[in-house]
């Protein structure tokens, strides 16, 4: 433990080291991975024992803290409530970017699903008027279904605004997926 690189903005994080053991780690953001950066790393990840370890710590000393950084775990949650009063809990970019990215695959699934339905469909409607099915497809080429296989990225651009121009044609006959 270095007690003396505690500062107003910490990161408290787990890791795996070796052979699956998890580790609890906490960092002083000012110290950007260099020397002075570790505060503490403690064997195991259950809430009391690194509770305990933190408290170690003097209180003033961890009342300092005015912001720490964490994943979206209770157990984290508990550690930062308990172990630094003061502070101020903030998500981790990855972790709400990791659960973005995750919602819109999930709808852009269901509507491949519903893309696929509609084909069925339309297969259903020609076999029983004896017609050739000839599927819609886009001026790209792309079918319904080919072109949601083929959006991931794309939708998740489009809030960002960081499209390569064959995603931005592709963009452009997402009309498809409903508001």
């Amino acid at each position: 433990m270095f007690k003396q690189n505690i500062g107003p903005g910490l990161c408290i994080d787990e890791t795996s080291l070796s052979c699956g053991e998890l580790y609890t780690v906490v960092t002083n953001r000012a110290g950007r991975g260099g020397r002075g950066t570790l505060v503490s790393m403690i064997r195991g990840t259950k809430s009391e024992d690194v509770i305990r370890v933190l408290e170690m710590i003097h209180l003033s000393k961890r009342k300092t803290v005015k912001e720490v950084t964490l994943d979206l775990s209770p157990t984290m949650m508990r550690i930062v409530r308990t172990a630094f009063p003061n502070a101020t809990m903030t998500n981790g970019r990855f972790h709400v970017q990791k659960l973005f990215y995750e919602a819109i695959d999930e709808l852009r699934i269901t509507y491949r699903r519903m893309a696929r339905d509609l084909k069925n469909d339309e297969i259903q409607r020609c076999r029983e008027q004896n017609i050739a099915y000839v599927p819609f497809r886009y001026t790209n080429g792309d079918t319904r279904e080919q072109l949601l296989a083929r959006a991931k990225h794309v939708l998740s651009s489009i809030l960002v605004n960081r499209l390569t121009s064959k995603e931005y044609v592709r963009k452009s006959y997402s009309n498809i997926i409903p508001n």
